[in-house]
């Protein structure tokens, strides 16, 4: 009872090991998810993704560079602003979109000797001409709290629009999203990239300084709204760039900046103003100019990366984590790694394609928990497998051996419980091996063809007897194949014992209620005439659960050939033996009647007629046994010898019917390795039989001939010639070749048997043409002896 118990008791095992795996990983992935991001490992995976899908940058936007060249060329930083208004009138003049100056100007300028600052004059007056200009705001510190850092008053008021310029660093540094709406006590400023596409729309730019209820922060501190992750096009140096002093020198045409929208910024190396990004690569960092144009591109493409909320994020974790752990049950451990694998890389393409779509689902939640369920299954599934595994072993090595093995050697080593099992598990494998090794030679020792099959007649084990069986009817592949349509392919299947109305079908042979009635097996005959028995077993289990069925084809040509002669001899027995025997005693009967007395002469002649009538029946059947027996006397001779030997113990009966035998003298030499005297007795009856079927004054020609390693002998007569029914039975036991215009000869059928039987056993054949009216030829074949 343990053993059936065991079975459910690990898979119930399992499966509780499973539900709680499953509850306690998908809990463990839907916290990961609620935090919409694990920190450095899904920025690292955001940063990958990001570079690996950049895209061509707009061409209406436009960097002025305040680079090193530049610097060279106008002297250290800061530039008087009298350049600054002189850039922006020339730019302006080329009537771009929008001009954005990412240069902090929240200091008046130095005065002059004079104490003029004819920059901020005249950078204000431009500003205030151009009407497309947007100056920049700062987020800054003052000691007791972040305040705005705003232009001058002469600048903020001459100037278009303002907006902010301030990043959002991550946690590890990096840039990746802005604050389009920044503001504090309930002022608000728009992007500075923002800012830039109203003017270039013509929206209303004097309404961006408008109060509204800030959504991060108290209304006294720093306010931020409207956060999103910046879709870099490309890495650094991507936007068409010129150099500040090369606009001032006018080396850069007007309509280069005509209808595009001209951002000036630092970019050189000395001015801080840059910052790393996901798409910085090798440089490191990138201007932060360059971030305000990537910026602007997105918000004109109207495509930015936004973050979903925590609970969209975890569905999206949880989905793979929970087919996996589905998979973890119904498949098998190399498909639930296959499995496991396949979905990580689903998740990794679906939060990669999600980010193209401007959608950022951190996917290292569901990466990290997929990784670490693999193993824990395993474990715990390995855990179950090898304590009942182990078990099992150790019982089944407790168990009687059903083969003689050595006595295994004691050893005195140490050794813990896993080597225990392993060792348990050798044993119980080479059994098994050893059992299924005695079975496959036990079966193929068996004379007959044997099958073993399961329930449904799938043939699961075969002898090579019946796999060469099943190869000469058709079916090379044996193992697997239907048992049912290889015996349908046998011929008149008849139960025995059974009636002679009985109706049958293959299947019955395979059902256990026919089992009873088919114990005695079914006769059949194949394609080949071969008589054959079809038996069939059920095999049980060690629970007595029918697993299978023997097949047993046994071959009884034969025992049914041996039934058939000893049939005929009975009948012989029966009537050509008495019938000499019973004639005998009847003119003895007679005899004793004076009036039915014969004379003497007479009774003594028919009394020897039938005497020697019975001893040629009883010479033929013993010269037939011994034609069919072991014991051949072999010599070496020619065979011409033999047919000249022949044809003289037929010399007297030819010459009582006038028949000359006629024997060609072939000079060429004819050796052959036979029995003398039965290979001679073989060529009499030939001769006999010619002379008996052959009218008087005919001729019976005689030859023999080498042809390669074969010698041939023919014997032609001028005789009656063999009816073409008759012809088929020729060489049958009591078969009597008469008709009604012939004399009727003595002969009980075994002559030609006998020759068949003598030529066949010298490895030889025999054959014959025959027609009606015109003769018959007998052509015996024999092996020649190989030349020395």
């Amino acid at each position: 009872m343990e053993n059936r118990w065991s079975s459910p008791f690990v898979r119930r095992l399992a499966l509780r090991e499973w539900l709680a795996l499953f509850i306690s990983l998908l809990a463990l992935v839907a916290a990961l998810g609620w935090q919409n991001g694990l920190g450095r490992l899904d920025q690292s995976l955001y940063d990958l993704f990001l570079s690996a899908s950049s895209k061509p940058v707009r061409d209406d936007i436009i960097i002025v560079a305040i680079d090193d060249y530049s610097i060279a060329e106008l002297g250290r930083w800061p530039w008087p602003r009298i350049h600054h208004a002189e850039l922006i009138n020339k730019i302006n003049r080329a009537q771009p979109l929008a001009i954005g100056v990412d240069v902090i100007l929240s200091e008046p300028e130095t005065p002059d000797a004079q104490g003029q600052r004819s920059g901020d004059e005249s950078l204000a007056a431009v500003l205030q001409r151009s009407q497309r200009t947007v100056l920049p705001v700062v987020m800054m510190s003052a000691g007791q709290g972040l305040i705005a850092g705003l232009p001058t008053p002469a600048l903020a008021q001459a100037t278009r629009a303002l907006g902010h310029i301030d990043l959002e660093h991550d946690s590890d540094g990096v840039v990746r999203s802005v604050f389009l709406r920044e503001g504090q006590h309930g002022v608000w400023w728009p992007h500075f990239a923002e800012a830039l596409i109203a003017i270039g729309t013509g929206r209303n730019t004097k309404n961006t300084h408008h109060a509204a209820e800030p959504q991060i922060g108290m209304p006294d501190e720093w306010s931020r709204a409207d956060q999103i992750h910046i879709p870099f096009e490309s890495g650094i140096g991507q936007f068409p760039t010129v150099p500040y002093i090369s606009v001032l020198r006018d080396e850069v045409p007007a309509s280069f900046f005509q209808n595009k929208y001209v951002l000036i910024g630092a970019t050189a190396l000395g001015m801080a103003d840059s910052y790393p990004t996901p798409v910085s690569g090798s440089s490191g960092a990138m201007p932060g100019i360059e971030i305000h144009a990537n910026v602007l591109s997105a918000l004109l493409n109207n495509h930015h990366i936004t973050i979903p909320p925590a609970w969209k994020t975890a569905l999206f974790n949880l989905m793979p984590v929970f087919m996996v752990l589905l998979g973890y049950l119904l498949l098998s451990p190399r498909l639930s790694l296959l499995g496991m694998a396949g979905w990580i890389f689903i998740t990794l393409l679906a939060s990669y394609l999600s980010l193209r779509a401007g959608m950022w689902l951190p996917p290292s939640a569901a990466i990290l928990v997929l990784i670490l369920s693999y193993p824990l299954w395993s474990w715990r599934r390995l855990e179950a497998a090898i304590t009942y595994l182990g078990q099992e072993f150790i019982r089944l090595d407790s168990e009687p051996h059903l083969l003689p093995e050595p006595p295994a050697p004691k050893s005195k080593e140490v050794v813990d419980v896993l080597t225990q099992r392993i060792s348990a598990m050798k044993r119980a494998a080479r059994r098994v091996r050893d059992l299924r090794q005695f079975v496959s030679d036990s079966l193929d020792s068996l004379p007959d063809a044997t099958l073993v099959t399961g329930i449904e007649g799938n043939i699961v084990l075969a002898n090579r007897h019946a796999i060469e069986y099943c190869r000469l009817l058709g079916y090379p592949q044996v193992t697997g194949a239907s048992i049912l349509p290889i015996l349908a392919c046998l011929s008149t299947p008849k139960p025995l014992g059974q009636r002679f109305n009985t109706s049958f079908q293959w299947a019955d042979l395979l059902d256990l209620q026919q089992a009873a009635n088919l114990v005695d097996g079914i006769a059949v005959q194949d394609a080949q005439g071969h008589d054959l028995l079809i038996k069939s077993a059920p095999t049980y289990s060690s629970a007595t659960l029918l697993t299978g069925w023997i097949v047993s084809i046994i071959d009884i040509s034969t025992v049914r050939a041996a039934e058939r002669s000893r049939d005929e001899t009975l009948r012989f027995l029966s009537h050509d033996m008495r019938g000499p025997q019973a004639s005998i005693l009847a003119l003895l009967e007679l005899q004793q009647e004076t009036s039915s007395a014969l004379p003497l002469e007479e009774l003594f002649a028919r009394i020897e007629k039938a005497s020697r009538r019975t001893l040629g029946l009883a010479d033929n059947f013993v010269q037939l046994a011994r034609a069919e027996s072991d014991e051949y006397r072999l010599e070496e001779m020619d065979f011409h010898d033999l047919l000249f030997d022949a044809a003289d113990e037929v010399w007297s009966l030819a010459k009582n019917k006038h028949i000359t035998v006629e024997v060609d003298n072939a000079y060429d030499d004819c050796p052959v390795n036979v029995d003398r005297t039965l290979m001679t007795r073989a060529l009499i009856n030939l001769l006999s039989n010619a002379i008996n079927y052959s009218p008087e004054h005919t001729t019976i020609h005689c030859a023999v001939t080498r042809q390669d390693q074969q010698i041939i002998c023919s014997i032609r007569d001028q005789g009656y010639g063999i009816a073409p029914e008759d012809q088929a039975r020729l060489f049958r036991r009591f078969q009597h070749m008469e008709s009604p215009d012939l004399a009727r000869h003595d002969g009980v059928g075994l002559g030609l048997v006998f020759v068949k039987t003598v030529v066949e056993r010298h490895h030889g054949d025999i054959n014959f043409t025959s027609a009606v009216g015109q003769g018959t030829t007998f052509t015996v074949l024999i092996p020649a002896c190989p030349a020395v």
